[in-house]
């Protein structure tokens, strides 16, 4: 089984053209096959991870390698992060603007290093030497989130009432997903440019374990998407995993109790989670108006949803 997000956020029939629609739906489709083939040949939860990740971080419609939001220096700064559920190793980077792929420089960490998290020019230059793609940060650029950060910087000058109440629907793009493989085990990995116009240096919930992504064998992988600072406060992930692990609620159950009743009590924290066992049970629960989302199963059949009906 493999569940993948694209992101949460204000996404409303009324605010996606047909056109636009059908876009997200091949490109969450084309990374829901490319996962699955890697798991119908044997291969494991966190190769189908990365590799599902790989596709949403080249494509520009999501808030992810290339399709990244700039911060307000006008860069792109960019977070990933990876778990292996059997062995509960991990690996994050965080800050970083030359890595082509944030979520293979996160898995490096993971299975070539000693460490958890490698941030910025540390973390770049670790996956030069391991030879991963290195682009020039041009590469990130589109006009799309450009012109979504200038128009932040045109809405900071205005008085607070005279802004929009609803959130740009691109604001929480972030993308993931977990996995479940032949030999019963899980993985869960993030990958995210974080929000338009943050500031310089702000890491956000995805490359943070136990905040915005957590596997174990043991409970459920998770992998979250939304106001990255809420999910960091409360440890979404990881709250989650405990409810199963110590309290034996379902998975639909334990992402419910923490996205739609803890979180949606307080004002701000919106988002949502994919989160999956080792049933292959799995759960997409989002408090905000939209979650580009998907899940395929052994029969290969792909399943896309976007709006909240």
């Amino acid at each position: 089984m493999l569940v993948l997000h694209g992101g949460a956020g204000t996404i409303t029939r009324k605010s996606m053209t047909a056109e636009a629609e059908k876009q997200y739906r091949e490109a969450l489709e084309q990374a829901l096959k490319t996962g699955q083939a890697i798991l119908r040949k044997g291969g494991t939860s966190v190769d189908a991870v990365e590799a599902s990740i790989r596709v949403l971080e080249d494509n520009p419609l999501f808030n992810a390698g290339k399709g990244a939001v700039f911060t307000h220096d006008g860069k792109n700064e960019l977070d990933a992060a990876i778990m292996d559920g059997k062995t509960m190793k991990a690996g994050s980077v965080a800050g970083v603007t030359i890595i082509r792929n944030p979520i293979s420089a996160a898995r490096a960490v993971m299975e070539k290093s000693k460490h958890v998290m490698m941030i910025g020019r540390g973390a770049e230059l670790f996956a030069t030497k391991m030879g991963l793609e290195i682009v020039d940060p041009s590469y990130f650029w589109t006009e799309r989130r450009w012109k979504a950060l200038q128009q932040e910087l045109l809405d900071e000058q205005k008085p607070q009432a005279s802004l929009p109440a609803a959130d740009d629907h691109h604001k929480y793009g972030t993308v993931g997903a977990v996995a479940l493989d032949r030999d019963g085990n899980l993985a869960a990995g993030t990958s995210t440019g974080g929000i338009t116009n943050k500031m310089y240096g702000r890491v956000g919930d995805a490359p943070i374990i136990g905040a915005g992504t957590y596997a174990s064998n043991e409970s459920v992988a998770v992998s979250a998407t939304g106001a990255g600072e809420y999910f960091i406060r409360w440890t979404v992930a990881y709250d989650i995993a405990a409810l199963v692990k110590y309290r034996g609620l379902s998975v639909q159950q334990a992402a419910d109790e923490v996205i739609n009743k803890k979180l949606k009590a307080v004002p701000g924290a919106e988002g949502g989670v994919i989160a999956l066992d080792r049933q292959g049970n799995f759960a997409m629960p989002f408090n905000s108006e939209g979650m580009y989302r998907g899940w395929i199963g052994a029969d290969g059949v792909p399943h896309v949803e976007i709006y909240k009906d």
